[in-house]
């Protein structure tokens, strides 16, 4: 199964949201992949607060285990979040571990008076009691699929999603090293090399 191109999906979530948000809706996006998708949407949904983002990278539940991630990004909310209404974004939805980090992080700003969450991709696989608001697409959890991302503009390189058997997807640039989980991409992947198989830290 091929996935619809990722600027189909966008469109589609956009659609899914357009009714149930208004100009005061606040948007965070989960570093790496909710960042650029929370992008998108700020902008076709016309939203007039500021776009923030969170680094759950001090939050996760395995940080003892693992450690900080090797290039913790800082987290930015430019908005109020006492009482706001606020949509939590990631580009997908897999054990609900990483939007559980997020929700603990965004409490720490203040008490909101409504949290969502929107994912462009549910992969299943729960390990938690968490669900999306907001989903473009809900896969099979043995489903195995790529699907191309949005085109690169010139701030951004050319880049693929990639299916991970262990954890999540990687949203890998020009196709180096993924960022998180053990991915293969030999069978997605036309410029693949027996580097870029190799495990990368999640």
């Amino acid at each position: 199964m091929h996935l619809p191109e990722a600027e189909q999906l966008i469109a589609t979530l956009a659609e899914t949201m357009r009714p149930r948000v208004t100009p005061d809706t606040c948007l965070v996006g989960i570093h790496t992949g909710g960042v650029w998708l929370a992008e998108r949407l700020h902008a076709l949904l016309g939203l007039s607060q500021p776009l923030g983002s969170i680094d759950v990278s001090f939050y996760r539940d395995d940080y003892s285990a693992k450690g900080l991630h090797p290039q913790p990004r800082g987290s930015k909310i430019p908005f109020d979040v006492e009482a706001a209404h606020i949509v939590i974004v990631d580009d997908v939805l897999y054990t609900g571990r990483t939007t559980r980090a997020a929700l603990n992080e965004l409490f720490d700003y203040g008490r909101p008076a409504r949290v969502d969450l929107a994912v462009l991709i549910d992969r299943g696989g729960r390990e938690l009691p968490i669900a999306a608001s907001f989903c473009a697409l809900t896969l099979p959890t043995d489903q195995k699929t790529a699907t191309p991302a949005p085109e690169s503009t010139a701030s951004r390189p050319p880049r693929c999603w990639t299916w991970s058997r262990c954890r999540t997807w990687a949203y890998a640039a020009a196709c180096p090293r993924p960022r998180w989980g053990a991915v293969r991409i030999k069978s997605f992947h036309p410029l693949w090399t027996p580097a870029t198989s190799r495990s990368a830290r999640r």
